[in-house]
């Protein structure tokens, strides 16, 4: 491999997630809103008058967003497809147009909401903004409390598969010692958490405001789990607080070549290398989303905020690349499956600020460098991930105690491969207790 290839996939990868420029001090437009502006549910008032109450929350969206939703697809006006192209230029036509119908005769929003409600919801204000998030105890009162988070264009749904295996193992066939008290929260911005409404909210903001949510909820010792910005959010959590958290295990794994090496390829073995080069020129022609939601965002925002059919088209496209499903979405995803994702961000009107943690990574600096994480780290290797670091470097960044390699899967680890995530987390905190 060209040592001017790996830097440049490090390269890459830091811009995404890591650079800060310096923040843009101007006065932000005031936005309005307008008579053709889609309904969308309301924030959830605290009137306990204790701003640090912990509430019950159950997930009922009002029928007019709903029927607003119906009337939208049924006048989608869809682009046209050159004869003979599938996902080349971007979302299959095809493929749309049957989640689209299925979106709009055949999905039960209803039986979803059911289905999320049966796990234990709650909001709590926090830094101004409701923080919506899952707490799932453990049956077993010795288990290790955990935080597991999403990324985009992801959500808290992502874990459903995931909870309760990991809150009750002994009835999957597993041990008590291995359970977890679950916390997934909706990173602010994300589906029924508040938007914020000023700027700076970046991964290492987003990780002190879990750091708070898991004080109040009385845990002095917890493991973080995440992937894609999950995975970030979690490493800032071990960073802001180390006395506090006793592992990070990720399913997708930040880290580029180490600076002060004059040759970071020397040593690691060829294969890595090469996963390294092939993940690399996989990511190639996929970092134009990044770009523009770290740039643009609210112009994107206007869209996908109007159209159903436009934001579908914009995330069922990363759940169909980013996947390990070889030619069809749906030889790992169901389309209730994606379906609940999407319309999550539709009911709440999240599209736009879900993207702006991209603009925040790239202009909001953080306090300060994030540096070398000394908390044990176990990393899940799943083979169809956006990109794969070679060992070497990810253990520059990261005191990496446990090191798995999946057998298949993709950036979707939980809603993909449940059980083999599952139990890779299990095996990396069963030291840690």
């Amino acid at each position: 491999m060209k040592q001017f290839d790996i830097f440049r996939f490090g390269t890459a990868l830091l811009i995404i997630f890591f650079v800060g420029c310096g923040p843009d001090t101007s006065s932000p437009e005031e936005g309005f809103a307008t008579s053709t502006s889609p309904p969308v549910m309301e924030a959830t008032p605290n009137t306990t008058g204790d701003p640090e109450a912990i509430r019950p929350f159950e997930i009922n969206v009002p029928d007019a967003v709903l029927d607003d939703l119906q009337s939208r697809l049924a006048t989608t006006r869809l682009p046209d497809q050159i004869p003979g192209t599938a996902w080349d230029y971007g979302t299959n036509r095809a493929y749309l147009s049957e989640l689209l119908d299925y979106w709009q005769h055949g999905f039960d929003w209803r039986a979803q909401e059911q289905m999320l409600n049966a796990f234990d919801q709650y909001k709590t204000t926090i830094d101004g903004l409701d923080v919506h998030f899952i707490h799932q105890r453990s049956p077993h009162e010795d288990a290790l409390p955990l935080v597991i988070t999403h990324g985009w264009p992801g959500s808290f749904m992502e874990f459903h598969k995931i909870i309760d295996p990991l809150t009750n193992p002994t009835a999957y066939g597993g041990d008590a010692r291995d359970a977890f008290h679950v916390v997934a929260p909706s990173i602010p911005g994300y589906g029924f958490s508040d938007k914020p409404t000023e700027r700076g909210y970046n991964p290492e903001r987003m990780a002190d405001i879990f750091g708070k949510l898991m004080e109040r909820l009385g845990y002095e010792r917890y493991g973080t789990q995440g992937g894609d910005w999950g995975s970030i959010i979690s490493r800032w959590q071990a960073s802001l607080r180390p006395d506090r958290v006793v592992g990070v295990h990720i399913n997708m794994v930040t880290a580029g070549p180490p600076p002060e090496l004059e040759d970071p390829t020397a040593g690691i073995p060829a294969e890595e290398l090469e996963r390294t080069q092939a993940r690399q020129e996989f990511f190639a022609d996929e970092r134009g989303y990044s770009n523009l939601q770290g740039t643009k965002p609210q112009t994107l925002g206007f869209g996908l905020n109007d159209s159903p059919a436009g934001l579908a088209a914009w995330i069922v496209e990363k759940f169909m690349t980013w996947c390990d499903c070889g030619d069809h979405i749906e030889n790992e995803f169901t389309k209730d499956e994606l379906l609940t994702n999407i319309t999550i961000y539709w009911v709440t009107g999240t599209i736009t600020s879900s993207t702006r943690i991209y603009y925040e990574s790239r202009y909001t600096p953080s306090s300060r460098p994030i540096g070398y994480i000394d908390t044990p780290v176990g990393c899940a290797i799943f083979p169809h991930e956006i990109f794969i670091p070679p060992r070497a470097w990810a253990e520059a960044a990261y005191n990496v105690t446990h090191w798995t390699e999946m057998p298949r899967g993709g950036h979707f680890a939980a809603l993909e491969q449940p059980e083999l995530l599952t139990d890779d987390i299990k095996v990396f905190f069963r030291e840690l207790r």
